[in-house]
């Protein structure tokens, strides 16, 4: 735990950083031996599940598919954006894995590992890449593996025949990654074509004007060590400029960067300023280049920051972005799951108290809900529901045990272990989780799983002579790979002092009165750190929030209300017509509704169309705001066990399955005829099972009451739109037909046709699937004994929060639109005005299952501005979480 330059030496070792506090005596119950060391091998299990099924099924390619079981090849699978650019055809989970599988003990593999990378990847692909995700995975993971290799070499036993193969591919990855450093500023563009560069038309990339804060300033630990690898200063000096840079454009005043920067220019695009995503490793490299440099500008520019960071940010135990010209404003009012590394930073830093105060928040929120979701609440909700199996919190974990030795955190891992295995295992791997409310899952296993996850999991657990090597003679970069602070002796670039270093008289010498703090002061009692925790745990315990009480309808009684509303009923169609709302079917499916208040019969008719109208809209609010609550469809039978989970939608009749306990269990078959619309002619074989429909051709109340009257336990209608995914189409209620419902007693799931098709495959390859419908996943080893912010809500009537939308999809947005008529059809990406509403919930037909609602201004009132209101914070949220897609993801 380095404070300053001054005192402590560059060739330090991380003992030094990590002290150990032998202070701390264990409290009720210390984990023995022989746990720890059941534990670490169920790590090094868990590892070769996921890595022995990425080589069987996906290698060569980038990563594994762990639900459909192959390789996700950039230009085959239906694209993701810019989440693919992390893709560039180089056997991407292999190289980023292949440090990881030495401190495993598995140098054999190891070895056929590299002779993989040297005889099959190649680097001089027409590809456009991510500067900044190919730096840390791609080029880190040939710079830790040439340091394994090294280091196996040395050792007289393996590698003998190596000769710094790896480090060739690595340079010759760095001379590819140099083009994007040609800009005035020495920022790099974030994307890079690796055969091209970033100049020309066949480049198809170079036009970009902005970069995160993370993406220009997460490079110099694999760029100098590259350098002082080969000797070859320029590397270095690239990620000096571009560093250099960004220090002079911080605001002066708060001594904050904001989120995204021109790189042309230098102007701040995004000017919210926090520890999570866009910005998180810019600091982190700060930190960790003194540490493997050895040069003191690094700490004192963090030092700097860090106090801003504190002063600003830090509320613990919370971290919540900030403006940067404005730091006691805050930015948002929720917080995203990259700042979990931040604790682990801390560490390195010396300040414990708020490394421990912050983890424990997070540990509270990760118990609630099995894992971290994407983005959280400030009372703790979830926010965005994914969860793409982030290292993050573990690194946090691994660092706070390094450094007290509490063996709470021990603890804290085997959770960490157990819900892996418990939620996110699948037969091929472990599949990223889509929604942590419901346990379903996303067909994506990172490369960074492989990367991090298994590195700090293994050395929380593993003792001293597990390891091949001394872990403190290597520092982590971002992305977990390993380079040995030996560097910092190696011969470095002469590069000559920027104009903008950092003056001696911007220093606050109180931040450097200690090398390393002293644990007997932090800590004068072993149970300190639990006084820390134990009010964390009750804030967050206590932090699911109470039904919002229900708001009184507006002055007089509209002829129809919003809620009411029923896409198929003529009397409503009339009523919308006299109010001058006219309804157009969309070719998606959808409803839309466009008020003309000149073509209303009266002016008072006018008046209560538009109010009608902002009842939709309020009401599309609500609901987009809200999300409806999402179902699972969980395969059970063999070989998934439950382990596969599907997104599904629920139907506004039939059994709610929120209110059962143990949900629908049944074998699966497919209805004759599929569209369900006629009296089944397979009745024998849908009797007693769960009979899977086709959407389309009749409403979904009239598919449910046939399979009912075969004797179906349960229907799940899929989607006949090809290649729509609840990745990128909100989920909606199947609604009734405009008559009573209460006949249909069985429960009715929709899933679109990316998710059906796994089912339908599933059932061609294994003829007999059983499946588990309910309000979200069961357990898969055992009951679920925490509970669930969510859950709670449910029973009081409180709607769950919105998870977030993926970065392609359509999302409500409003704007102040002109007194001219607004078009029907125009798409929201070019008109703000248009805004989504979901169906309300009587509504009949299915193609009225999603309604959007249009409103033309009247000169007497301005109802934009209510909705402005309603919408402001949630569209700033979703314009946030397009941006961390963009820049971070």
């Amino acid at each position: 735990m380095w404070t300053t330059g001054r005192i402590c030496a560059a060739t330090m070792k991380m003992s030094w950083v990590l002290l150990l506090l032998a202070a701390f005596l264990c409290p009720v119950h210390c984990m023995t031996r022989e746990e720890r060391q059941k534990l670490r091998d169920q790590v090094v299990e868990m590892f070769d599940h996921a890595y022995r099924n990425y080589m069987d099924h996906a290698y060569p390619a980038d990563e594994l598919m762990p639900l459909t079981c192959r390789g996700r090849v950039r230009g085959l699978e239906p694209s993701r954006g810019d989440v693919d650019d992390a893709l560039g055809k180089f056997s991407l989970t292999l190289i980023d894995t292949l440090d990881t599988l030495v401190l495993l003990n598995k140098t054999e593999e190891f070895e056929a590992a590299v002779r993989r990378v040297l005889s099959d990847v190649r680097l001089d692909n027409d590809i456009v890449v991510s500067v900044f995700e190919t730096n840390i995975r791609v080029l880190g993971g040939l710079l830790g593996g040439h340091s394994m290799a090294v280091m196996l070499r040395e050792g007289g036993r393996r590698m003998l025949w190596y000769e710094d193969e790896l480090l060739h591919m690595a340079k010759d990855l760095g001379l590819r990654l140099l083009p994007a450093f040609n800009t005035s500023s020495g920022l790099p563009y974030p994307r890079v074509n690796l055969r091209h560069g970033v100049r020309g038309p066949e480049t198809r990339t170079g036009t970009e004007t902005e970069t995160c804060t993370a993406c220009a300033g997460t490079i110099i630990l694999e760029f100098a060590a590259l350098s002082r690898f080969t000797g070859d200063p320029i590397f270095e000096d690239h990620a000096r400029r571009a560093l250099d840079f960004l220090w002079e454009k911080r605001q002066r005043n708060s001594n904050l960067v904001g989120t995204t920067i021109n790189i042309h220019s230098g102007e701040w695009v995004r000017r919210d300023s926090g520890v999570g995503a866009g910005i998180d490793s810019y600091y982190e490299y700060l930190m960790k280049a003194y540490i493997l440099l050895g040069d003191d500008l690094f700490l004192q520019r963090f030092n700097i920051h860090y106090a801003s960071i504190m002063k600003y940010i830090s509320q613990p135990p919370l971290l919540l972005d900030v403006h940067i010209h404005k730091p006691l404003l805050p930015a948002r009012t929720w917080m995203d799951s990259l700042l979990a590394f931040f604790p682990g930073l801390q560490v390195l830093k010396g300040d414990i108290r708020p490394a421990i105060e912050t983890h424990e928040m997070l540990y509270q929120v990760t118990k609630k809900h099995n894992f971290l979701p994407e983005a959280f609440t400030t009372d703790f909700r979830v926010h965005w529901a994914q969860h793409p199996l982030r290292p993050e919190f573990a690194e946090s974990t691994y660092f706070l045990y390094k450094a007290t030795r509490d063996p709470y955190y021990l603890e804290v891992g085997r959770t960490v272990l157990e819900n892996l295995n418990r939620f996110a295992r699948v037969p091929c791997g472990f599949a990223a989780m889509k929604d942590v409310r419901t346990g379903s899952h996303e067909d994506r296993m990172d490369s960074f799983f492989l990367a991090e996850m298994f590195k700090y999991l293994f050395l929380l657990f593993a003792e001293g002579d597990d390891l091949p090597f001394d872990i403190e003679d290597y520092i982590f970069t971002t992305e977990a790979h390993l380079l040995p602070l030996s560097l910092s002796t190696a011969p470095r670039s002469q590069t000559t002092p920027a104009a903008n270093s950092t003056a001696v008289e911007e220093l606050d010498d109180s931040n450097f009165d200690w090398t390393c703090p002293n644990t007997h002061l932090l800590f004068p009692d072993p149970a300190f750190p639990r006084n820390f925790r134990d009010p964390i745990k009750i804030a967050v315990d206590k932090s699911c929030p109470r039904p919002s009480p229900i708001r009184e309808p507006g002055m007089g009684r509209l002829p129809l209300r919003a809620q009411d509303f029923m896409a198929n009923n003529p009397e409503h169609l009339e009523l919308l017509r006299r109010m001058g709302v006219s309804l157009i079917h969309l070719k998606d499916g959808r409803v839309q509704l466009v008020q003309h208040a000149s073509q209303a019969v009266s002016a008072i008719a006018a008046e209560d169309g538009m109010r009608f109208m902002q009842e939709m809209m309020e009401l599309s609010s609500q609901q987009q705001k809200e999300q409806l609550p999402p179902r699972a469809v969980q395969i059970v039978s063999h070989p998934f066990f439950g382990r596969v989970v599907l997104t599904a939608g629920p139907a506004q009749f039939g059994t709610d399955l929120s209110k059962s306990s143990t949900g629908v269990r049944g074998f699966i078959t497919v209805a004759e005829p599929y569209s369900g619309c006629a009296e089944l002619t397979n009745a024998e074989f849908v009797q007693g099972r769960i009979a899977l429909l086709q959407r389309g051709q009749c409403m979904f109340a009239e598919k449910a009451r046939h399979i009912m009257k075969a004797g179906a336990i349960g229907g799940i209608v899929i989607d006949d739109n090809e290649g729509s995914s609840s990745d990128t189409a909100p989920l909606f209620q199947m609604a009734g037909d405009g008559r009573s419902t209460d006949d249909v007693t069985l429960p009715l799931l929709f899933l679109f046709h990316k998710e059906g098709n796994i089912l339908l495959e599933a059932l061609r390859e294994y003829r007999e699937v059983e499946v588990l419908l309910g309000d979200k996943a069961r357990d898969r080893g055992g009951d679920t004994e925490e509970g669930d912010c969510s859950t709670e809500q449910k029973d009081q009537g409180q709607p769950e929060p919105a998870s977030s939308p993926p970065p392609d999809q359509s999302q409500p947005s409003t704007q102040e639109p002109d007194q001219s008529e607004t078009a029907a059809g125009e798409e929201e990406e070019e008109k703000g005005e248009e805004v989504v509403a979901v169906a309300p919930p009587k509504e009949a037909s299915e193609s009225a299952a999603q309604t959007e609602a249009k409103e033309e201004p009247s000169s007497d009132k301005d109802p934009d501005r209510l909705l402005d209101a309603l919408l402001a914070d949630w569209q700033e949220d979703l314009e946030a979480f397009r941006q961390m897609e963009k820049d971070e993801l």
